[in-house]
């Protein structure tokens, strides 16, 4: 079963910078290439959202306007691994963050569709002076 787990997060100022990893494993096709993978947010009392997506024929897409020129999605594919280098950050990015997969071939539309079937467990941004 597809398992991701995500890591980097913590307490950082205002200003500052993370690196946000998923590391994906026991996926059923060969290589983590075949699949989309996604981060989405989730602050205490709202509704989670997109921030980014990298699909399998490397599009990269924006889910919201909030991160443009602050965040940045990543894949190293050989290490089965999906980065987001979240910068200059603001105390409204405080959230959980999470990654999310889907098997995304031939299309390489999973981005654009927006859907997941497997989500790692979150971890912790909090952004504060």
């Amino acid at each position: 079963q597809l398992q991701l787990v995500e890591s980097g997060g913590g307490l950082v100022q205002p200003g500052g910078s993370l690196r946000l990893s998923c590391a994906a494993s026991g996926f059923t096709l060969p290589s983590l290439d075949y699949y989309a993978i996604g981060w989405f947010r989730q602050a205490p009392g709202k509704e989670r959202e997109g921030v980014s997506c990298s699909s399998s024929r490397g599009g990269l897409i924006n889910y919201t306007d909030s991160g443009k020129g602050r965040f940045t999605i990543s894949r190293d594919n050989a290490k089965n691994t999906v980065y987001l280098q979240l910068n200059s950050l603001k105390p409204e990015d405080t959230a959980v963050y999470y990654c999310a997969a889907a098997y995304d071939r031939p299309s390489g539309a999973t981005c654009a569709e927006a859907r997941f079937g497997t989500w790692g467990q979150g971890t912790q941004v909090t952004v504060s002076s």
